[in-house]
């Protein structure tokens, strides 16, 4: 892990910016690439004064918000036929796939935005609002908030522990539980909303 951090510290040093937002660019599309490695170690660049964190923040969620963009242009354009035939590879078998696709019709916005927070589902989530073809404004809206949000939470953890692999693993396993308690009483009021207008 330490090896890895080192090497996302050069490739930032000699990317800056730029290098931060390819790499979340990578994190949010074809090719899933750990946030938790990029972010961190830019904002313990930027405690050296060697960064600026806000601009770290920004280019991070960004870079997050043209890769969702590709993904959703791409399995917009792809379609339904390409992920029944191909979305098995990513979990998404046909009966999966058409009960997410019903329910992205539904419950497209907050679903963008909790799925941007949870591991594993913010490298996809752009799948069904492309097939389903959600507004673009509204996905990019919603996107981008989610986005920010766990990318600030990764800046202010190297922002405050520096250099330490252990210490960053630990803290973002808690901030992972904060998160997911977060996001279950922002679906339960979501519910509860949902249900009084119906």
């Amino acid at each position: 892990m330490s090896g890895v951090v080192e090497f996302i510290l050069n490739a930032i040093g000699y990317g800056g910016y730029t290098g931060i937002f390819i790499l979340m660019f990578l994190e949010s599309s074809f090719f899933p690439f750990p946030s938790e490695v990029v972010i961190p170690p830019a904002a313990y660049l930027a405690a050296k004064g060697k960064m600026d964190l806000f601009v770290v923040i920004l280019t991070g969620s960004m870079g997050s918000l043209a890769g969702a963009i590709f993904n959703y242009y791409l399995s917009m354009k792809l379609g339904y036929p390409f992920l029944e035939k191909y979305g098995k590879y990513v979990g998404l078998n046909k009966r999966r796939l058409e009960i997410t696709n019903d329910f992205f019709l539904k419950h497209g916005e907050i679903t963008t935005f909790i799925g941007r927070l949870l591991p594993a589902i913010r490298q996809y989530i752009s799948l069904p609002a492309g097939i389903a073809k959600m507004n673009i404004v509204r996905f990019s809206i919603f996107t981008l908030l989610g986005a920010s949000i766990w990318v600030s939470i990764l800046a202010a953890v190297g922002y405050t522990i520096g250099n330490n692999p252990q210490l960053i693993k630990a803290a973002i396993h808690n901030a992972y539980l904060y998160i997911f308690l977060a996001s279950g009483i922002i679906i339960f009021v979501y519910i509860k909303l949902n249900r009084r207008r119906t």
